[in-house]
């Protein structure tokens, strides 16, 4: 008697562990069928990350409309803040897009002290209401930087205008502040945004 309870306990638990084992292997095996199905419906939802960062507008997600709207032109002028000893600067001072097209502008950094130091940027936006629908794909502002003496980088900033852009903002100026991590973090600059961008970077 006591060896048909193991038995039939046995068979019992056998059969748990391979259901047990197909619910999970069922479970892994979602996500790339529901992949596939969004590919064959032509969804993609499942190639984009979508990072919020507290104080830096949208990033990474591509906005809901992302059709490139031709009937407006949007001119976005960059700005760059030193605050230290260093050289920082966009590769260009302004750029007309579409809503929903995506651009892409270098920003250039060298150090130009004979040591080495670690920074970060801090991105603003003027008009305020426009930080919302600048949609930063890439981003040099999402990390901290060590640069040795004397070295010098380029970093990229992939963005798109949101379609939803108020239809009365036809300029939005894309500043940025670099300094050095570990010192006091300076405010936003808001001042500089007051007025059109013009000459070198500061």
């Amino acid at each position: 008697m006591n060896t048909r309870k193991r038995s039939a306990n046995l068979q019992m638990v056998t059969k748990l562990l391979v259901i047990t084992v197909g619910m999970f292997a069922f479970g892994y095996a979602l996500i790339p069928i529901y992949k596939h199905v969004c590919e064959a419906l032509g969804i993609n939802i499942l190639t984009i990350s979508e990072r919020q960062v507290p104080g830096n507008g949208a990033v990474g997600k591509l906005p809901t409309n992302t059709q490139v709207d031709t009937t407006r032109t949007i001119t976005v002028e960059f700005d760059a803040n030193a605050r230290g000893p260093w050289d920082f600067k966009p590769e260009i001072r302004s750029l007309q897009v579409h809503p929903g097209e995506l651009a892409t502008v270098m920003y250039e950094f060298q150090n130009i002290q004979n040591r080495a130091m670690a920074a970060q940027a801090i991105p603003s936006y003027a008009p305020r209401q426009a930080a919302p629908h600048f949609v930063k794909m890439e981003c040099f502002c999402f990390n901290q930087y060590e640069l040795q003496p004397g070295e010098k980088k380029e970093w990229p900033v992939a963005f798109v205008i949101d379609p939803r852009l108020p239809k009365d903002v036809t300029t939005i100026t894309l500043s940025y502040t670099f300094f050095e991590v570990g010192g006091k973090v300076p405010a936003a600059p808001t001042a500089a945004l007051q007025q059109p961008v013009a000459g070198g970077a500061s």
